[in-house]
């Protein structure tokens, strides 16, 4: 069959990897794509927020099946729009997409169906966030309601800066939406749980731990991640079950009820204390770049897996993954998350050659044969080897070996699992 991904970054690089492996692949599309997908599937120039060029373009290229990778067009409806027009097209629908588009709707959800998750507090005005901040002990956490990009949620130290937070949340800060939350801080280890479901059966695809700081312990400002290691090495079969009974089926059984069931990529962000789970956050695909180390480690046809979401029947399937971990560092340009240069090149790429070891492409452009950066987060070194110790060095190497002024990372991806 004919495929397209949708997106340009590093989690559809790792995508358009994964699914050129399967034997059930005729032709692959990355849409619009990046250089790094270049070299493996057909670019396709288009606006991903016009749903009707690509719409155009699906026809043109006679693709069968349709994978969504970013959260944006998922929120707004794009699994609707192909879906009516009779295209297969593997996400969650617009409605089901609110567990990520609204935290307002996914809170509310877990409250209906006794999920468990931090207290929370909706802010609709600024009297009301000084009554309820002076309810709670610092820190303190205040989210937009809507989509941000990553920056949405902010770890307030004081109250003083709670308060600054939720009225510039309130005076519009955030196009998707001038709605806040508040939450109490929840203390633990953080991980990340994916699962992959037709809206009533679930196969676990995945754990990983990600790294959203831009500096090293941990240090400075939140980014869309720096890195990212699986499996976690806290969940073991005891914890894990405890997330399936407490997070997953009450989660998927309750969007059922609500008559918006959940198809797709379900991506539970869970807080660890005392071997219990609480979920901080869900999304509605898979995250980047945990993206990358997954699909290094699954062993099954991620393709088949889709195919089987999309037809209901994934109850008849089993997901195997490799024993090796696999680790990704994220490589950005000098700045970032604030401000950055782009269109520098970049040197001495490897040329993925090695099933286990990859470069993905992420911020990346090519003008006149040259890959330039383009982007704050610009590539994802990923390896697979017998030990996350060996696969974090040699991930390190790929990255010292660029010819790349403008390059950062951090050299300690992994620190909580390689003593």
């Amino acid at each position: 069959m004919n495929v397209c991904v949708i997106g340009s970054g590093g989690r559809e690089h790792a995508l358009c990897y994964k699914i050129k492996q399967s034997k059930k692949l005729k032709k692959l599309f990355c849409l619009p794509g990046n250089p790094g997908t270049a070299k493996i599937c057909e670019n396709l120039v288009v606006d991903i927020s016009d749903f009707n060029q690509i719409y155009i373009s699906i026809l043109e290229k006679k693709i069968d099946l349709v994978i969504v990778g970013p959260e944006v067009p998922l929120v707004n409806g794009i699994v609707d729009f192909l879906s009516e027009k009779k295209i297969k097209v593997f996400g969650p629908s617009k409605q089901a997409s609110r567990l990520e588009g609204s935290k307002i709707f996914m809170k509310n959800l877990c409250k209906k169906f006794e999920i468990p998750s931090a207290k929370y507090f909706e802010i609709k005005s600024l009297e009301e966030a000084n009554k309820v901040v002076d309810t709670i002990n610092v820190p303190i956490v205040v989210k937009s309601d809507g989509l941000a990009a990553g920056k949405g949620v902010t770890i307030c130290k004081t109250k003083d800066e709670a308060i600054n937070d939720i009225s510039n949340i309130l005076k519009g800060k955030f196009s998707s939406s001038n709605k806040v939350i508040v939450e109490e801080f929840l203390e633990g280890e953080e991980v990340s749980y994916f699962v992959i479901t037709d809206g009533k059966n679930f196969k676990q695809i995945g754990t990983a731990q990600d790294h959203k700081k831009i500096g090293e312990n941990d240090m400075g400002l939140n980014t869309g991640g720096m890195g990212a290691y699986s499996p976690s090495l806290i969940i073991d079969e005891n914890l894990e079950e405890k997330i399936i009974r407490k997070i997953i089926i009450p989660t998927i059984n309750g969007m059922e009820k609500l008559g918006c069931p959940y198809k797709g990529i379900l991506y539970a962000g869970l807080m660890i204390s005392n071997n219990e789970p609480k979920l901080i956050e869900y999304n509605i695909r898979f995250g980047d770049p945990e993206c990358q180390v997954l699909m290094m480690r699954l062993k099954d046809d991620l393709l088949d897996l889709i195919i089987s979401s999309i037809k209901g029947s994934l109850d008849s399937k089993k997901t195997k993954w490799s024993k090796d971990p696999s680790i990704t560092i994220v490589a950005a340009s000098k700045g970032y998350p604030e401000s950055f240069e782009k269109f520098k090149e970049i040197k001495n790429l490897p040329n993925n050659q090695e099933k286990n070891i990859q470069i993905f492409h992420a911020g990346t452009t090519e003008k006149n044969g040259k890959i330039l950066s383009n982007g704050g987060r610009v590539l994802n070194a990923t390896v697979m080897l017998s030990d996350l110790k060996s696969s974090r060095k040699k991930a390190l190497e790929l990255l010292d070996d660029l010819e790349w002024e403008d390059k950062y990372y951090r050299r300690d991806i992994g620190w909580r699992a390689i003593k």
